[in-house]
């Protein structure tokens, strides 16, 4: 064999060598003995634990963590693609939050800022980065909810973002459609995000019943409630009988529906993409992670941020499927997309079930 071709083939296992090893993620190991890919992450791991011991109970998928997860909502929304409308995921909900939560849109928010202030204060944190490390964390106790990215760094807000950037129950479709396209979002990333109300609960539509929920299974993440939006019987109640604009009248007892909720699975623009996640856990959290990874970065210029995701716990995996509930079957789905085929769901025996309010709320 040549000299030079000897040199080539050394340089080619080389270079090899060079890229398996780029490959290869670094790994850091903390002082506590926890593993991230960044030095500046480990300082999180201890903030992660307050967070879980302090706000969601030692990691329960409760109330507090549904609400962590709207406050990053009604946070990032606050932003438009086309300037004008406020710093986007930069905290201002919680740092600003006198201002904030007195916007109609942001009812029921003051008990999570609440809860939520004295531990941000505690850390050291950015308002950002505590708001949005609190929903990833919060959403990571909830089984079968995807681990949510989190991105470090990001500076204190300036200002409070301005009043109607967050969509309201009582918006039409075209309406709701049209603040998220304002802030840079599709109508499937909408559907997606939508997702986060399978652990959700209301609490200000109808005071006289707080904490009622928006699924039957509202400790899981899944797509329950993409099923249960479509049961026949739910339907906006007339003007002149109800007092609570927003809500929807539910055939599950002690269950209620959002009136936007039900218009976007019923629109012929968002109709298909609501269906298609029923039954489809993959399709649903790939999808809500996609578009809450790029919630949680509005406004912020992620050249400067650290992605520190390995200090999101892992979620506990679902163990599904889902069914519908005692005495519901098919012949009760209001269905509005017939071009794609329903999937074949199971009924749960027994009667049909009354369902209790989430606890805390």
């Amino acid at each position: 064999m040549s000299f030079s071709r000897l040199s080539t083939l050394v340089a080619l296992a080389l270079a090899a060598t060079q890229l398996v090893s780029a490959a290869v993620p670094k790994r850091v190991t903390c002082a506590d003995g926890n593993v991230t890919a960044n030095k500046a992450c480990c300082a999180l791991f201890p903030i992660v634990a307050t967070i879980q011991e302090q706000l969601f109970d030692g990691a329960e998928c409760g109330e507090e963590a549904h609400s962590a997860l709207r406050l990053s909502f009604h946070d990032a929304i606050g932003f438009s693609i086309h300037g004008g409308k406020g710093g986007g995921a930069d905290g201002s909900i919680l740092a600003f939050n006198e201002t904030e939560t007195a916007f109609h849109a942001n009812g029921g928010i003051d008990d999570i800022t609440a809860g939520q202030f004295p531990v941000f204060q505690a850390t050291g944190l950015t308002a950002g980065d505590f708001v949005h490390l609190a929903a990833a964390v919060g959403t990571a106790n909830c089984p079968g909810a995807p681990r949510l990215q989190f991105m470090f760094g990001r500076p204190p807000p300036k200002a409070p973002a301005p009043d109607l950037t967050v969509p309201e129950p009582t918006d039409s479709v075209t309406a709701i459609l049209a603040r998220f396209a304002d802030a840079g979002f599709n109508p499937q990333e909408v559907v997606a995000l939508l997702s986060s109300h399978t652990i959700a609960a209301a609490d200000v539509i109808d005071t006289s019943i707080p904490g009622t929920p928006f699924d039957s299974t509202v400790g899981t993440f899944d797509t329950q409630v993409f099923l249960e939006v479509l049961l026949k019987g739910t339907s906006f109640p007339d003007a002149g009988n109800t007092s609570h604009p927003g809500e929807v009248l539910s055939p599950l007892r002690g269950e209620m529906r959002l009136q936007s909720d039900f218009a976007i699975s019923q629109d012929p623009r968002t109709a298909c993409l609501w269906q298609e996640m029923i039954n489809d856990q993959t399709r649903m959290q790939t999808q809500f992670k996609a578009a809450m990874a790029k919630l949680q970065v509005l406004g912020q210029d992620t050249r400067k941020l650290i992605d520190c995701s390995d200090v999101v716990p892992v979620p506990a995996p679902f163990k599904g499927p889902i069914t519908f509930p005692a005495s519901f079957s098919q012949k009760d789905v209001q269905q509005a997309c017939r071009q794609i085929r329903f999937p074949s769901i199971s009924t749960v025996a027994g009667p049909a079930p009354t369902l209790a309010p989430v606890p805390g709320s």
